[in-house]
């Protein structure tokens, strides 16, 4: 129970990489808040068997930035104080690249931008002025490995753009705030086990032929990075604040 008495806001819980993460800070501990869009179900399942005074679901539209403003209300209305905050919603689309129409490319860019960018970074202001004022926090942004390396496919530069957008303002976060305790952690995983690599690996020749690529043969296992998250959420190991960690079974080195 390493993080009994710390409360955990988790964008994105209702399913995939969020719902591993919420399921994971659950068991260690902590008060969870599960954010998800409209899948109030799947978040809730990803509670199952916490009490109700730790386990608490808020439903808001990361597709609307302002939508972050009232998340953040509701969850101060619900605790005192918030411990830490796992920034991991994301959209991924796979169209709308350099060889795909204006349409399609504008779609692409502002609806990434919004729900991967503008909403998180926006969610990220509340944290951390919330953070300073409390005495610290931990910041943990989910990004990808795209953001180091670019996409493998141009269909989705937007995406690994976006990947790339929050990463650096994560970054940002870790170097003006670490006098005042605010810890800022970036994970940025491989391929995980999820509907949304599931796509990916649909526009870049199939499963198959992507799990050939990894060095492990394998597929990250959403519960892997949960353990990582629950393990940074702690705040004990604070001078990796800014650090990148890369989960991808060593298939990306750097």
């Amino acid at each position: 129970m390493q993080l009994a008495g710390r409360t955990v806001l988790v964008t994105g819980a209702s399913k995939g990489i969020g719902a591993a993460i919420a399921r994971k800070l659950g068991a260690d501990g902590a008060t969870v808040i599960a954010h998800c869009n409209t899948d109030l179900a799947g978040a809730r399942e990803a509670l199952a068997g916490l009490p109700p005074e730790r386990g608490h679901v808020l439903a808001a539209d990361q597709g609307d930035p302002r939508a972050m403003d009232r998340l953040w209300q509701q969850a101060l209305d619900l605790v005192p104080r918030i411990d830490c905050v796992v920034l991991n919603a994301a959209v991924f689309l796979n169209a709308g690249g350099i060889e795909d129409g204006m349409g399609a490319w504008e779609h692409a860019w502002e609806t990434q931008w919004r729900v991967n960018v503008a909403s998180p970074t926006r969610l990220m202001k509340h944290a951390v002025n919330h953070f300073v004022e409390k005495g610290g926090g931990v910041l943990v942004t989910m990004s990808s490995w795209t953001a180091q390396r670019g996409s493998g496919s141009q269909a989705t530069i937007a995406y690994a753009a976006s990947k790339a957008a929050v990463k650096a303002a994560a970054q940002t976060v870790a170097r003006h705030y670490a006098g005042a305790g605010v810890l800022s952690y970036i994970v940025a995983p491989g391929v995980v086990r999820t509907q949304m690599s599931v796509d990916a690996a649909a526009i870049a020749g199939g499963e198959e032929k992507v799990t050939a690529g990894l060095a492990m043969g394998e597929w990250v296992p959403p519960e892997e990075l949960a353990e990582l998250v629950a393990f940074l959420a702690n705040g004990r190991v604070r001078h990796m604040t800014g650090a990148t960690l890369d989960v991808n079974g060593a298939s990306y080195l750097r």
